[in-house]
């Protein structure tokens, strides 16, 4: 019950990573909130962690939205309290096409979710955070967001972003004792994956579960030295194995 007494929010936890690590942190006892905008995804996820005897709200959300993820806080602070752990997790793919004939509302699409939504989320998440001088952000990013690849277009971009962010972000918060963390999954077995690499034989790559592993590893065992590094699954794995 490594996650005792502490509220998680995971945006994008309908499916993939996001269920992974929500259905992770609530065996550790954590209150978990997951948010998507998919309410049947949602309701599944909730059905499993409550099978399991353990705490979940859902909330359909649209983080692109200032006013819903207003209202998402807002709700959780009723159910729960403020949180404690957030994990920014919500993002699409786009379309792999070279630059010069990427659509450009996909573009403004993809930004808005992976970039956008996730300031607003980041932003609310602070307010509660910041007046406990505690809480822990682990922003979900990706290999393409280090080491740019042709055709990834505004999903990698994006990524790059969330490592940018995690660096501003927490020398700003320090103070707050609040820590800000960048983890790359690296390939993982999910929907996503599958619709990047459609020739990859999924086996190959490791489940979801595994990565949900290293992300309790960020939230139970880093310290404020550790804010503001990114970090690479695979390195971790060790450390999270049984």
């Amino acid at each position: 019950m490594k996650l005792q007494g502490k509220i998680a929010l995971v945006t994008g936890g309908g499916r993939g990573i996001g269920k992974a690590i929500a259905k992770c942190f609530a065996r550790e006892g954590a209150k978990v909130v997951i948010c998507s905008r998919s309410g049947l995804e949602l309701k599944e996820v909730e059905k499993e962690i409550k099978n399991e005897g353990k705490d979940v709200l859902i909330h359909v959300a649209d983080i692109t939205s200032i006013r819903e993820v207003q209202r998402l806080f807002k709700t959780i602070k009723s159910y729960y309290g403020p949180i404690d752990i957030l994990v920014n997790n919500a993002s699409i793919l786009g379309p792999k096409t070279e630059i010069i004939s990427y659509p450009y509302q996909e573009w403004i699409k993809v930004i808005d979710v992976n970039i956008t939504g996730m300031f607003n989320v980041t932003q609310s998440a602070l307010k509660q955070m910041s007046p406990k001088n505690s809480g822990c952000i682990i922003n979900i990013s990706s290999g393409v967001g280090k080491s740019g690849k042709p055709q990834w277009g505004a999903y990698a971009v994006s990524k790059f972003g969330v490592e940018g962010l995690t660096q501003v972000l927490a020398p700003e918060v320090a103070h707050h004792n609040i820590r800000v963390m960048a983890l790359n999954p690296g390939p993982t077995r999910t929907m996503m994956r599958a619709e990047a690499c459609p020739d990859e034989d999924p086996q190959t790559v490791p489940p979801p579960e595994k990565l949900a592993e290293t992300a309790l590893y960020l939230a139970v065992s880093t310290t404020m030295k550790d804010s503001g590094k990114s970090y690479d699954a695979r390195d971790l794995f060790d450390k999270t194995s049984p």
